[in-house]
């Protein structure tokens, strides 16, 4: 049985938090879409029960070539229900400088295939930041993107499962061992 001061405390929650009180989890990134380079939107509520890999990428990196090992994880991994998206940014080292028909050719030298987004703003510092790599943020404030090829694994709950460095190539075991944690978990929910 709750005393009064428990009740108390169970109120002031309530009040601070009604999502917490109510039970429900914080916000998911399920809201979020990114735009295709045609307009048409990528709604990750689309993938919602589905692992989804995002990665920010630059055409002109010392990292490009982890594309290759990008596309392999996704020929592996899509079939189970991976998602992956490729966010190109011009944010670091100003090494996305091109538009849509200089980032698609640098993605088909590499065989890509998964899908990549029109250019975004990954660093959350100022209002321009993608709602994403803001909501990233909030949920991994200390693992935000440094540099290119960064990639943040979402869980099957929408939330951030790994904030996976840039120099941590795409099929390390890390990596693998993480979205296999994701295609093993419980239901959601």
């Amino acid at each position: 049985m709750l005393n009064r001061r428990d009740l108390i405390a169970l109120g002031a929650v309530g009040l601070a938090s009604p999502a917490l009180a109510q039970g429900v989890s914080a916000r998911t990134c399920f809201t979020i879409s990114f735009n295709r380079f045609s307009g048409s939107p990528i709604n990750l509520g689309d993938y919602a029960g589905k692992p989804i890999l995002v990665v920010n990428t630059a055409s002109l990196c010392g990292y490009t070539p982890q594309f290759t090992g990008l596309q392999r994880l996704w020929k592996e991994m899509a079939p189970r229900g991976l998602m992956m998206i490729g966010a190109p940014s011009n944010d670091f080292g100003g090494q996305e400088p091109g538009e849509e028909a200089e980032i698609m050719e640098t993605a088909h030298t590499y065989g890509v295939a998964f899908p990549i987004v029109a250019k975004v703003k990954v660093k959350v510092k100022g209002s321009d930041a993608h709602p994403f790599y803001r909501w990233a943020a909030g949920e991994k404030p200390r693992e935000v993107p440094q540099w290119n090829f960064h990639k943040y694994l979402i869980g099957r709950d929408g939330h951030v499962a790994a904030s996976i460095p840039t120099a941590v190539e795409p099929m390390d075991s890390r990596v693998i061992s993480a979205i296999e944690r994701e295609f093993t978990s419980g239901p959601t929910g």
